[in-house]
Formats: structure tokens, C-alpha cells, sequence
């Protein structure tokens, strides 16, 4: 089936079921790189229509960034202003102290549960150097290092970063696509710019950037716009290469549902060189998640194991949907008796059966990228895993 075939199947989905937030949502993902302009009037549709608002930013950002590949611009309301040399815009610097928040998460991998594969791959790979620092000088090894997550959406990517940063005894900064995306042409390199001196001057420190693909997708030509994200990635190469400074003590993290449009040049070694899959939670992970939402909420003896075994193959956030579900049911079947209906093990069951694993669609977006793509070892993990599950 041709691509435009299958956009015109989905979109007469999301049009016969006009309520159904998360096809809507899928459907804004798939015209990113076809048409951008119609996934900002999807993504319009998705906001009006009750989608969630932190959800709704990170869309936003993700369709300004394929305009600006595509050399699109928001269409503006107005006249567009005439930046000058005393515009409060251009006279804005970001590169200052504060700007850039930065925790310390109490959170460690030990309080992760499950994912023992992950947590594995995570130690042997990156966080074991790190632990033995006078060993690792040894061997000209400095503080510091790079490490890209990637995997189906909603899977707890972003809770392992503060996890790591938590093992790492280190300040936490979580960077957004809103936060660092502009109209103003360098005003993103300004931002890039200041979280690693900020970084810096924090160390240690873990900078976290979610949805990467967005921000170090691959660079075309052509465009006005193209050229805006060449000199984005092109100021992120350069703080990762320590040119202007020295990383030592500054740990870079970043995120992605597709790696495969992560620009090559970020994978280089000595920058983004190495990589961890997070797959969808495996049955202990599932369980404590259960437990979790459950914690303090009317429930009636739920066999937490027998839903895990349910909802196998399910994300944390299909999960946290189910259980979501679930209290809402018993929460109207309360108000209409009188007196608090406890969430039962069939409740929860029944709720997840009608419930399809929002990590089907991943798995078969990155089935022809497997078969067709090129592969420089990303992928070695999830070629396992689908072996051992006979995908």
C-alpha cells in the first residue's frame, strides 16, 4: 500500500472516530515528514479536542521542527516583527546562570523495577566506568559520556534518566523541544549553548534531551529552514566535541522513539556512540506499576500478577491507562450506588482487553528499517528481542 493510501486510511479513521485522542495523535506523527502543515491543523484538533497538554508541547515543537527541515514556517497571524539589534528578542541571551533547572533525583536503579536486561546493558556499557573513575584514568578515560535511550513510547526512558543521574550522584537537568526551539533564527544554538555551560559549571551533571529525533534529525539541503537545523545540530556537535570547553563531569543523555532519523554525525564515536533499549516493561516492572496507581485507591483484593500477565506487551503509560480506566468505572458505579464500588482483578482485566498496546505500532514502524536499513550495531538488542519473542 502506498504511503499516501495509508495516511488517507488513518485519517478516515480519525475522522469516524473523532474522539479517539490517541489515533489522532498517531496520525499528527505520520504527517511530520509527509505534510507538516496538515499535522498542525490535526494537532489543533487534538488540543480543542481535550489531548493533553504536556503532550500537546512536545507535538508542537515536533511539527515546528519538521517545518523547519522542510523550510516551512508557522503561518503568523500577523506581521511577522523585523528582528534588529535592540529587539528585546535578539537582545535576549539565555546564556546566563538560573535559566536551566536542575534537580537531584532521589530515585536510583534500584528503584526501578524489573527491566533487569536493561539495567544490565546500562552497567556493563556506561555507568561501570563511571563507578571506578581512578581505574578508568587508568586508561585515559575522563568523567563523562554519552549514552542515547531508545524504544516504543511510554516505556519510562525519561524515569531512567533520572534513575542514572540518581546512581551517578549527579544534578539533573531535563531539557525539552519547547525550551530550546525558536523562531529566532540562533536563538536555539544560544540555548544548546548555555545548558551545557550551565552543565559545566554544575558538574557532575546529566543533561537530558527527550524526543531527539526532533532536535538531531538528519540534515538536508535546500532550505532556509534545512539550514536553521544544520546549525542547530551543528552547535550541538560542537558541545559535544568540547570544543569551546571541557566536558569533564558532564554526562549527556537523550531520548528517542526512532532512531533511525537521528542524525549519523551525532553518532560518531566519541559523541552519542553508545546505546541502551528500553522495551516495554517485563512482568515485575508490570506488577510494581499496578501497584503503584492502586496505592491508596478503593480496591478489592486485585490479583496484581494475573493483570500483569494481561497486559503483557503494554507500555507504563498503557498500563497507568488502564488502571485510569478502571477508577473512572468504579468511581460512576459508586456515585449511582450510594457507597464506594471497589476496582476488581475482572474490572482491570476487562478494561484490558479492549486496551491494543500502543508499542504495536513502534514494532511495526522499525520492522522495515530492521529488513531495509542500514544497521552500525543500534539495533543489536532489538534484533535479539524479537528473535525471543518471534517477531
Amino acid at each position: 500500500m502506498a504511503d499516501d493510501d495509508f495516511l488517507e486510511v488513518i485519517e478516515s479513521e480519525v475522522r469516524r472516530d473523532p474522539r479517539n485522542l490517541a489515533l489522532r495523535e498517531d496520525f499528527i506523527m505520520l504527517l511530520l515528514e509527509a505534510d507538516p502543515a496538515r499535522a498542525a491543523a490535526e494537532l489543533t484538533a487534538f488540543e480543542s479536542g481535550g489531548g493533553d497538554p504536556a503532550r500537546a508541547r512536545v507535538l508542537r515543537a515536533r511539527v515546528l521542527a519538521a517545518r523547519l527541515r522542510g523550510g516551512a514556517t508557522e503561518p503568523p497571524s500577523e506581521p511577522a516583527p523585523i528582528p534588529t539589534p535592540s529587539d528585546g528578542n535578539l537582545a535576549k541571551e539565555p546564556d546566563v546562570p538560573g535559566v536551566w533547572d536542575a534537580e537531584r533525583p532521589k530515585v536510583t536503579l534500584a528503584d526501578v523495577a524489573g527491566l533487569s536486561e536493561v539495567k544490565q546493558h546500562l552497567n556493563t556499557t556506561f555507568l561501570a566506568p563511571l563507578r571506578n573513575p581512578e581505574l578508568a584514568a587508568a586508561f585515559g578515560q575522563t568523567p563523562g559520556g554519552s549514552l542515547l535511550m531508545y524504544g516504543p513510547p511510554g516505556c519510562g526512558k525519561t524515569f531512567i534518566a533520572r534513575a542514572i543521574a540518581g546512581d551517578l550522584g549527579a544534578s539533573f537537568i531535563h531539557v525539552t523541544l519547547a525550551e530550546l526551539l525558536s523562531k529566532w533564527i540562533g536563538d536555539s544554538e544560544k540555548a544548546i549553548r548555555s545548558v551545557f555551560r550551565y552543565a559545566r559549571a554544575a558538574a557532575p551533571c546529566v543533561i537530558f534531551f527527550d524526543e531527539f529525533d526532533a532536535l538531531g534529525g538528519r540534515r538536508t539541503s535546500g532550505s532556509v529552514g534545512a539550514q536553521s537545523m544544520r546549525l542547530i545540530v551543528t552547535q550541538l556537535l560542537e558541545e559535544l566535541d568540547g570544543v569551546s570547553s571541557v566536558n569533564e563531569g558532564v554526562y549527556f543523555l537523550a531520548a528517542t522513539n526512532r532512531p533511525w532519523d537521528i542524525d549519523p554525525a551525532l553518532r560518531r564515536p566519541g559523541r552519542i556512540d553508545k546505546t541502551v533499549l528500553v522495551l516495554p516493561p517485563d512482568a515485575v516492572a508490570r506488577t510494581a506499576i499496578l501497584k503503584g496507581d492502586l496505592e491508596g485507591k478503593p480496591a478489592d483484593g486485585v490479583d496484581l500478577n494475573q493483570v500483569a500477565t494481561a497486559t503483557e506487551g503494554f507500555s507504563g503509560a498503557d498500563i497507568a491507562h488502564v488502571v485510569k480506566v478502571a477508577l473512572q468505572q468504579a468511581l460512576t458505579a459508586s456515585m449511582a450506588a450510594g457507597s464506594i464500588v471497589p476496582v476488581t482483578t475482572e474490572a482491570l482485566l476487562t478494561v484490558a482487553r479492549g486496551v491494543t498496546p500502543s508499542t504495536a505500532s513502534w514494532f511495526d514502524q522499525v520492522a522495515p528499517v530492521l529488513e531495509y536499513g542500514a544497521d552500525d550495531g543500534t539495533f543489536e538488542q532489538l534484533r535479539a528481542y524479537r528473535v525471543k519473542r518471534g517477531m
